[in-house]
């Protein structure tokens, strides 16, 4: 099993490092493996391109004007990279609200963190497609390490374990796209998941639409601010893998109703309530369901 430790420790760049010991095991040619990336790839650029474009609203009428909202409105902070970043993400997860094709990056409800920070960055910087394929496969490398410690699920551990994974895995891109070292980009994974710890899945209604689309734009930022502090060489004081031990640890304390049951949390509100008693054909009677205290 890979773990955060070897591919710390992995000779520069990691990606050939993942892609070698990937081929190894499963018998594949580079190249397929590579072109594969290019695919993939090519369907988050085109889930961007759709999602922005779009102000459908999804079944529930929540979600699907947001992306498009954010990406036509002035940029009142001047901030470009972060407006991108916000927009690219949400309009991937709006186009899986849609039931539009996107690419689970590593879950359908985290699709819109990597292709948000990384192609947002990327683009911010002018960089092309194909500079974008070795960061791809390490990211790969990054969420088969998490995986192989934690189920990246919400309904297994919580939000944590999916927008968290894709954080992580998105800020190791991020610091393999502009050049960092192996440690460098295992550390802004590290620190990307030290900080989603706790993080509870809880969606309205049960749709992967409140809160997931918001989410995935700020944890798209959260990985870019990640890989920056990891290029200036901030690291987690935590041992990586024992990040990922933590937060594993904090998945299986999680009461089922945090963890994608839509009996807690954000769910459970009246307004959530009233949402998934419309989308069902009832009434909703009474307000919000407090979890009891242990």
């Amino acid at each position: 099993m890979t773990t955060l430790h070897d591919l710390m420790n992995a000779p520069a760049p990691a990606s050939a490092w993942v892609l070698a010991r990937d081929c190894a095991e499963t018998g594949l040619d580079p190249a397929e493996v590579r072109a594969e990336m290019r695919r993939r790839i090519g369907e988050m650029r085109a889930s961007i391109e759709r999602g922005l474009a779009s102000d459908a609203k999804s079944i529930t009428g929540m979600v699907g004007w947001n992306a498009k909202g954010l990406w036509d409105a002035p940029d009142a902070l001047n901030a470009p990279l972060l407006r991108r970043v916000q927009a690219y993400a949400m309009a991937v997860n709006e186009e899986n609200a849609r039931m539009g094709r996107i690419v689970a990056a590593p879950t359908a409800g985290s699709a819109g963190t990597i292709p948000g920070a990384l192609l947002g960055v990327a683009d911010h910087l002018g960089l092309p497609d194909e500079r974008l394929v070795d960061p791809m496969i390490l990211a790969a490398g990054v969420g088969q390490a998490i995986s192989g410690r934690m189920y990246i699920s919400g309904a297994a551990g919580g939000c944590q374990a999916e927008i968290g994974s894709s954080a992580a895995m998105a800020a190791a891109a991020i610091v393999e796209l502009l050049g960092g070292t192996p440690r460098a980009a295992v550390h802004a994974a590290s620190l990307a998941l030290m900080n989603t710890i706790g993080l509870v899945c809880d969606p309205v209604g049960g749709y992967v639409e409140v809160p997931c689309v918001s989410r995935n734009a700020f944890f798209a930022v959260h990985a870019v601010s990640a890989a920056q502090l990891a290029l200036a060489q901030l690291e987690s004081f935590i041992p990586p893998d024992e990040v990922v031990g933590a937060m594993a640890s904090v998945g299986r304390l999680m009461p089922p109703e945090l963890r994608e049951t839509a009996e807690g949390g954000l769910a459970q509100t009246p307004t959530g309530r009233a949402v998934a008693a419309r989308m069902e054909g009832r009434e909703e009677e009474g307000g919000m369901t407090e979890l009891p205290v242990v």
